[in-house]
């Protein structure tokens, strides 16, 4: 098979299977998702994935991208995400059979594409949300943005904290210099035996042990950048803080703060299997080495129309970057604004929780042209919800009396059956709770492949739905 330019491809026809006596259409159900997905991909601007492969004459053809792509999509929808696994199933299951035929792709062939093609996914999320748009599925009455904790691919135990770093550098010198000094002993002891001989030989002690001091004085330059743009972050905090007191004539109230420090604190940590990563408190109070997952998600049908990950333990910072690849998905996937009976574009409704407050994040929605309820402080149960002022008069006291209105408490309060759930049926429903690559830019790819399928099988779904509705 060829797509787009000359390059000749291993055949794949998953029509063959129709001919024969025990293939998939007589023994899967009608309407199965994998027979949804073979009529999907097809569709699919799929030119990002062929183009690596057109100038490539070397070797045994490879196997066509969009059997690839209808595998992995299939593969993530149904919870198998292991390379390994997939390509046990290519050889077992039936479904995986009717995408495959008798061209079956090894583990390290499905892992090596994963990997390849991970920005390609991006632009097949941004037109499965078109495909979603044009099914009725997103109508930007209510989006939900939040984030969850997903352990990343990366060892408590091959951690270490930069206080004990600093121990550790010293003696790995020590351990170095006594092994560079015995290995010139030994030289000299086998020069007076055996006369001279090459004598550039690295012993393999010595070896190990200088590449751990290279790995271990790398993760301490890291610590220290760190340490040093988060003291800039701070100094910018203060000096606004600073300049809004003297703004609304207001004194400091408390202790003077003490001075920011630049240096990494003692028990800071880096993480050597995946250094990207930061170790996060997770929903079991333990501590893991996580990403920090986002997802914006329509009201209607719970599709997902922008994702990413960040190693921020907090929401804080995650407002308006995830608005922004919203809009550029929406623009992207053709998708225009709400507009009035008169035709004029709407604001974006968007709620999200007191973890993404702040007045920065507040202004920044605004301009950007979204509607947003955000909860100022944490919402306990059971206890009732201080009075707001007659007049507020800050951007905070502004934004609870607006989260409190009639229309805002509507909005609101659908806020965790949108957003929510869509977690819960990725890593409960589906199995997903832990990243299979490394590296922040690698695991946001996997992460956009997650929420594509995610919206695929709501396409499916909605649409078995959509077509017994149209029978009745």
């Amino acid at each position: 098979m060829s797509a787009g330019g000359g390059k000749t491809y291993r055949p794949w026809n998953p029509q063959h299977y129709r001919q024969q006596a025990h293939s998939p259409v007589s023994k899967l159900p009608e309407g199965d998702l994998v027979f949804f997905l073979l009529d999907v991909v097809p569709k699919l601007d799929l030119g990002q994935f062929y183009a690596p492969y057109e100038h490539e004459t070397r070797g045994a053809p490879p196997f066509d991208p969009a059997m690839m792509v209808c595998l992995l999509l299939y593969a993530y929808c149904v919870g198998v995400f292991s390379s390994r696994k997939i390509a046990l199933a290519c050889e077992r299951n039936l479904a995986f059979l009717a995408i495959v035929g008798q061209e079956r792709p090894d583990f390290r062939t499905i892992s090596d594409f994963r990997k390849l093609h991970l920005e390609a996914f991006k632009d097949v999320f941004v037109h499965v949300v078109r495909l979603a748009a044009e099914a009725g599925l997103v109508k930007l009455g209510n989006v939900a943005t939040d984030g969850t904790k997903i352990q990343g691919n990366a060892s408590r135990h091959k951690a270490m904290s930069y206080g004990y770093m600093q121990k550790e550098v010293e003696r790995v010198r020590e351990d170095i210099e006594a092994l560079v000094t015995q290995a010139y002993q030994q030289d000299e002891a086998e020069d007076a035996v055996l006369g001279s001989r090459r004598g550039d030989e690295l012993p393999a002690e010595l070896a190990r042990r200088e590449e751990r001091l290279v790995r271990i004085e790398a993760a301490m330059r890291r610590l220290e950048a760190r340490a040093k743009a988060e003291a800039d972050a701070e100094r910018q905090r203060r000096a606004a803080a600073d300049a809004e007191r003297q703004r609304t004539g207001t004194k400091r109230r408390g202790k003077a703060p003490q001075p920011v420090q630049e240096t990494p604190d003692d028990k800071a940590q880096s993480n050597f299997t995946d250094p990207e990563l930061h170790i996060m408190r997770t929903n079991n109070k333990g501590w893991e080495y996580c990403g920090n997952a986002q997802a914006s998600v329509d009201g209607a049908c719970q599709i997902i129309l922008a994702c990413d990950v960040t190693d921020a333990s907090n929401d804080k910072q995650q407002a308006e970057p995830v608005a922004q690849a919203m809009l550029a998905n929406l623009a992207q996937a053709g998708i225009e604004r709400p507009k009035d009976a008169a035709g004029t574009p709407q604001a974006i409704p968007a709620t999200l929780d007191n973890g993404y407050y702040s007045e920065a994040a507040v202004a920044a929605l605004e301009t950007l042209g979204f509607d947003p309820y955000i909860a100022t402080e944490r919402q306990r149960h059971h206890v009732p919800q201080a009075e707001a002022p007659e007049t507020p008069r800050t951007v905070q006291e502004r934004m609870a009396a607006k989260v409190r209105t009639p229309e805002g408490k509507a909005l609101y309060a659908r806020r965790k059956v949108i957003v929510e759930p869509v977690f819960g049926q990725i890593k409960e429903a589906r199995g997903f709770r832990r990243f299979l690559l490394r590296g922040l830019a690698a695991i946001r790819g996997e992460w956009c492949l997650v929420c594509l399928t995610h919206n695929l099988l709501k396409l499916w779904r909605y649409g078995r739905v959509l077509r017994a509705v149209s029978a009745v």
